[in-house]
């Protein structure tokens, strides 16, 4: 009896410890595979694309005067206030008129002075004719000598000289007495338009001096009805705006609402703040309830291209990149659009190599400006580089930057004919941002990501156009990778050896 209660013994021994060592291995194993990598997955999806060039501005009227004066002295009367619509010629603001009204006093005295004067010169040319009549009938008679009547000439041609200086004096007061009446008239401020008073710079009392810079009493906007957003446009982006765009803009004052707008210019003159060039672009406001007032800060966003209906992906799936893959193997579809959008200079390496190729062909650059263009995109490349860990809107800013110190750099090296054709190349390349670029997405097959080629279009900023062999609607693709264990120390070494 002893010997079959041993055996049963040993066989329940080896039954605990086969299940302690299945329960060891299940654990490991769990374990291992909640600290596997795990993926965040996005869909390829179909629909409407809008791209969108964001700016911020200030709202302005369209047309807005200064108001100032010619004339010096005190503010005596104010007839306006802030806000206050007035009419063109509408009496707005008096000048103390004192000194001016004594000033035309004056110059009238003046005048009557000179005119007296005139009638002293023509008694006198009546009297210097007489003589002479005089002189030429007794020389005639040779009562007198030659002599006499040769200085009766001078006597009257004296006296007609003297009569024309005086009318001369005349008609100089009279020019005076008309400009002391202008500047009279002057102290009297009028509205130049039909428009409202925006702004009030002066008071009751106040004493205006002008000297080379007629000082300012008032701005007048004439419609606030019509109203525009001045904006400034990046040069990067400036090659996609054009008259006639639709454009939207919001301002902090009515958060929630959108008011609609249309390019209305885009001005040729460029504006360099630090090594980054602007263009100012007018965008049209239309203010039917007066709501918008000048000055605003307005957020716009001008409509580049509108696509009814593609294929789009989230920019995060585009900048994916897995473990271990690098840089230059696995090109994300965000640097492939920044090179193809941006222009000159912000694309990977191949780019920037085919850019300075054609650089040095076209504008037949000799040794030394080879030598100096390289040494630009090299620098470049590496603050290129560098830009892929900031914030998309950072990066943004920075690469700005960038492309203008680029820019800046090549035209130092180049004459004024190698620039003009380097301006037409910026040109060309800014023109392309709708044909897109190319990108690489990934996918997860057979638990690996597997990469695919794809090219990109147009882009609103989250959403990026993408098609190409295998691209379709549904598709999910990688867009990041997230690690369930990332709070546990990783397993290291191989599982549990199973034994009994």
């Amino acid at each position: 009896m002893a010997k079959p209660s041993r055996r049963s013994s040993l066989l329940v021994l080896a039954a605990l410890v086969l299940a302690a060592s299945a329960a060891t291995y299940f654990l490991w194993s769990k374990r291992e595979a909640s600290q596997a990598p795990a993926f965040r997955f996005v869909k390829i999806e179909s629909g409407p694309l809008t791209a969108t060039v964001a700016a911020s501005g200030t709202l302005n009227p369209v047309t807005s005067v200064q108001v100032g004066t010619q004339v010096s002295g005190q503010i005596k009367e104010l007839f306006v206030d802030f806000n206050s619509p007035v009419k063109a010629g509408q009496l707005i603001a008096r000048i103390d008129p004192e000194t001016l009204m004594y000033r035309v006093r004056q110059n009238e005295a003046d005048l009557d002075a000179a005119r007296a004067a005139v009638g002293r010169t023509q008694v006198a040319l009546a009297n210097a004719q007489r003589d002479l009549s005089r002189s030429k009938e007794l020389v005639a008679r040779e009562f007198v000598s030659p002599a006499d009547l040769d200085r009766a000439q001078a006597q009257y041609d004296l006296a007609a000289a003297e009569l024309n200086s005086a009318k001369a004096v005349v008609s100089q007061r009279l020019a005076q007495l008309a400009s002391a009446k202008v500047d009279l008239g002057r102290t009297e401020i009028r509205a130049p338009v039909d428009g409202v008073v925006i702004k009030r710079s002066v008071d009751v009392g106040q004493t205006v001096a002008a000297s080379l810079q007629a000082p300012e009493l008032f701005i007048i906007a004439r419609d606030l009805r019509d109203m525009q957003v001045e904006t400034s446009i990046d040069e990067a982006d400036v090659g996609r705006i054009r008259q006639g765009l639709r454009a939207t803009f919001t301002v902090d004052a009515f958060p929630g609402r959108t008011f609609n707008g249309e390019v209305r210019q885009v001005r040729k003159s460029a504006q360099n703040v630090q090594n980054v060039v602007t263009y100012t672009v007018l965008v049209s406001a239309a203010n039917p309830d007066g709501q918008l007032m000048p000055g605003m800060t307005a957020n716009v966003r001008i409509i580049t291209d509108t696509r009814a209906s593609v294929l789009k992906v989230a920019n995060s799936a585009l900048r994916f990149r897995p473990p271990g893959e690098s840089a230059a193997d696995s090109k994300t579809g965000a640097e492939a659009k920044g090179a193809t959008e941006k222009g000159p200079g912000q694309g990977n390496s191949a780019q920037m190599q085919q850019l300075r190729e054609r650089l040095v062909k076209e504008l037949k650059l000799d040794e030394a400006q080879q030598a100096r263009v390289a040494a630009v995109f090299d620098q470049a490349r590496g603050r290129f580089t560098a830009l892929r860990e900031l914030p998309e809107e950072a990066r943004a800013k920075a690469a700005a930057t960038v492309r203008a110190e680029i820019r800046a750099g090549v035209e130092e090296v180049l004459n004024a004919e190698q620039k003009a054709r380097y301006a037409e190349i910026i040109a060309e390349t800014a023109g392309r941002s709708s044909q897109g670029g190319r990108g690489r997405l990934w996918v997860l097959a057979e638990g690996k990501p597997r990469a695919l080629e794809v090219r990109t279009g147009l882009t609103d900023g989250s959403s990026t156009e993408v098609s190409g062999p295998g691209v379709d609607e549904g598709i999910e693709v990688i867009s990041g990778m997230l690690s369930a264990g990332a709070g546990a120390p990783a397993a290291k070494g191989s599982p549990p050896r199973m034994f009994f």
